[in-house]
């Protein structure tokens, strides 16, 4: 439990010392998540229509097929967190998008037996006034 919440106040922390800078964004302007320890899998996260689409992407950014990978979604407060529904798709997940301000933990597994991997994002909905794009995809910190 101390490791746990060690790492979520250090995550915590850094999203307020950096802002909304070192986001790197996919081939569809998506932000991209990581999704293995070595960088050879990520997760290219967009929103449409208040759902969210995971996409998966190898090293070079291309699209990987999904077959036994598995993802669990996790939205709410502390207090109350809320198991977000993942629908497995032909190149990735889609899930309800949390609400404006919440933190989105989400946990892959490349197979039923790996180990997952946790990858946390802030659905923070508000307009960064230099690119017009919702600070959760701003990546104004890399043109600076």
């Amino acid at each position: 439990m101390k490791t746990k919440l060690s790492t979520l106040l250090l995550a915590l922390t850094a999203s307020f010392a950096f802002g909304h800078e070192g986001i790197e964004l996919g081939p569809n302007k998506g932000r991209i998540l990581e999704f293995s320890t070595n960088e050879t899998l990520h997760g290219e996260v967009t929103a449409k229509e208040g759902k969210l689409h995971i996409a998966l992407l190898d090293k070079d950014m291309k699209p990987v097929k999904v077959e036994a990978q598995t993802l669990t979604a996790t939205a709410g407060t502390r207090d109350k967190p809320v198991k977000l529904e993942a629908t497995k798709t032909e190149s990735g997940f889609t899930l309800t998008a949390p609400q404006d301000g919440e933190w989105l933990i989400l946990q892959y597994k490349e197979s039923g037996t790996a180990k997952p991997i946790t990858a946390r994002l802030h659905y923070n909905l508000k307009i960064c006034a230099p690119c017009s794009n919702p600070e959760w995809i701003c990546a104004c910190g890399e043109k600076k």
